[in-house]
């Protein structure tokens, strides 16, 4: 499929695509015309590297380990390393720091909110 279906089946711009590509997160043909063609496994590998993305990844670590996570028939991966299970176990234990964080952050706000709710309600009164 050309790069405009994949962006348009994926939501992610072809800009990103491209980019995708550059930093060997994901693979095209050529088409004679010189167009990038990708296969319909494309789809999978853009919305899993967008979950990685959004997890807070950057684009190195994304691709050490998207060869590892599955493979092709969607069984575990035996390839992940030791070390890349550690790794893995750190920014996992990162996202649970920042969930917690963000918890916080929200009981504050709503501690907030409950006294400048009460507060306008006496301003009102």
């Amino acid at each position: 499929m050309r790069i405009g279906k994949l962006a348009a089946r994926t939501g992610v711009s072809e800009r990103s695509l491209r980019y995708y590509e550059s930093q060997g997160l994901l693979a095209s043909d050529r088409t004679p015309g010189g167009h990038r063609d990708f296969s319909e496994r494309a789809v999978d590998r853009v919305i899993r590297i967008q979950e990685l993305y959004a997890a807070g990844l950057n684009s190195a670590k994304i691709g050490r380990i998207l060869p590892c996570m599955r493979d092709e028939d969607g069984g575990p991966s035996v390839r992940a390393t030791p070390g890349l299970v550690a790794e893995l176990t750190a920014e996992r234990a990162r996202i649970d720091r920042m969930i917690d964080d963000l918890v916080r952050s929200r009981e504050v706000l709503d501690e907030v909110i409950a006294v400048a709710a009460g507060g306008a309600a006496l301003v009102a009164a």
